[in-house]
């Protein structure tokens, strides 16, 4: 877990996660980046890792065009897309977003971790988060109404879960 951004899930939110973790990875992008289909990861992940080109001036009267982003030849995106039939998944398929399809491949080939375009891993961890740390459990007397004290309880469980018994995992293997 590279980084945590608090709030509600905005695009504004969205770009903060994805900047903290380019700062995170040295401003390089990873080899694959992956994630559900919720649209402002394209912007934010093209805004971070790409690069600006501003348009030639036309000459003409009005508004000139907006300044925008391209992506570098080796920026790797796929997404998960989820098809639901009556509220359950039948069918899971991945789309490339940035990247050719033999990069896609290539980059699954390279890891050590996964050979499918998937978002288990975030979210195995957002399940392990919520069973730990009760604030975060729908309905229940312990659900959070001060941020403060959110954030306080998401950093003891982070911590606690990636650092403590993390390394805990690392030393035994």
């Amino acid at each position: 877990m590279l980084v945590v951004v608090y709030g509600k899930r905005t695009e504004k939110n969205t770009k903060r996660l994805v900047r903290e973790t380019a700062k995170c990875l040295k401003n390089k992008h990873p080899r694959l980046i992956t994630s559900g289909e919720y649209k402002p990861y394209k912007k934010a992940i093209l805004e971070t890792f790409g690069t600006q080109r501003a348009p030639r001036r036309t000459g003409k009267r009005g508004r000139p065009k907006k300044a925008r982003y391209r992506p570098p030849k080796d920026l790797v995106y796929a997404t998960v897309h989820k098809t639901r039939v009556k509220g359950r998944v039948k069918k899971i398929d991945y789309r490339t977003v940035f990247g050719t399809e033999e990069q896609v491949q290539a980059a699954l080939k390279r890891s050590r971790c996964s050979r499918k375009i998937n978002t288990s891993f975030i979210e195995r961890q957002n399940g392990t988060d919520r069973n730990r740390c009760s604030r975060k459990v729908r309905k229940s007397y312990c659900f959070s109404k001060d941020w403060g004290v959110h954030r306080a309880a998401t950093c003891l469980s982070m911590y606690s879960y990636n650092v403590l018994l993390g390394g805990a995992n690392i030393a035994s293997s």
